[in-house]
């Protein structure tokens, strides 16, 4: 073999444990997915083998599986709009605070450190009948009775805001810091008033690292089942509650595989038109 032949090979041959992991883990698993959307469940609750279209026709023409979905991708955007106007204010703080930032960005970290279905139930010992808010305001007269304040949309939302806050900081964050503040000096010196230099500077060189915490927002929203399942009542299930239904409680994996590749493809769509406009490269700065 010529030395241009191994030299070529090299690279293969260092990624093939990474690429193994990636075939085995994440392609043979969606592969099987694929292939169980095309069997049926029988009336007996056996998997009938074979290429039915049964499974996709409900998914797509069902109207309740639609406006799930349409209700998912709402609350998803809603979610990634509150995480944006209240995670760049703070991503800005933290950019600009001058010796403390470390400090700053482990109080972000902190959450990650204890498990998400924890810090979701949390708020059911703050917002529930009992729970801490009820029970201050009981204390100094401003209610006579508890507020039922779970078990709908808002607190969905809340949950989720709460659990996807970080990523958005996180990615401006590191738009922000990357952006020299050489230019807002300079744009002051020319005139600019310190809000028009944010406007016209800052925010238009900070807006991919925003689009990269709104994608990460959206997609982990919308892919969500812990919150909703949580904090939400019974007519506020998400897509991801319905596949996990389906396969779960009603072990139809034909059904539930179909919800999830549908599921997969509207996510997919997103990701890649942020990817055709964007780049991904934004949004791995941010995980990194």
């Amino acid at each position: 073999m010529s030395v241009e032949a191994r030299e070529a090979r090299q690279p293969w041959i260092l990624l093939s444990p990474a690429l193994g992991a990636v075939i085995l883990l994440l392609f043979v698993p969606l592969l099987f997915i694929v292939v169980y959307s095309f069997w049926l469940r029988t009336a007996t609750g056996a998997d009938q083998i074979g290429f039915y279209l049964d499974n996709w026709h409900e998914a797509l023409t069902d109207r309740f599986y639609r406006d799930i979905l349409f209700s998912t991708l709402r609350i998803a955007a809603i979610t990634t709009v509150v995480c944006a106007l209240m995670g760049y204010p703070a991503a800005y703080f933290i950019a600009r605070s001058s010796g403390n930032k470390v400090i700053l960005l482990l109080l972000l970290m902190l959450p990650f450190w204890i498990s998400y279905i924890i810090r979701t139930m949390s708020w059911i010992n703050i917002l529930g009948v009992s729970g801490a808010f009820n029970t201050f305001l009981m204390s100094i007269g401003v209610i006579g009775e508890p507020l039922n304040m779970l078990y709908n949309e808002t607190t969905v939302i809340l949950g989720l805001v709460h659990f996807l806050l970080p990523f958005m900081v996180l990615n401006v964050f590191v738009s922000l810091d990357g952006i020299d503040t050489n230019l807002e000096d300079a744009a002051n010196s020319l005139g600019a008033t310190r809000w028009q230099a944010f406007l016209q500077v800052t925010l238009p060189l900070s807006l991919p690292g925003l689009a990269a915490g709104g994608l990460l927002c959206f997609v982990l929203g919308a892919g969500t089942y812990i919150t909703p399942l949580v904090l939400g009542g019974p007519t506020d299930a998400m897509f991801a509650n319905l596949v996990f239904e389906a396969i779960i409680t009603q072990l139809n994996w034909p059904l539930g595989s179909a919800l999830s590749l549908m599921l997969l493809f509207v996510l997919g769509v997103l990701v890649m038109i942020y990817n055709r406009y964007l780049g991904m490269a934004q949004l791995m700065k941010g995980l990194g």
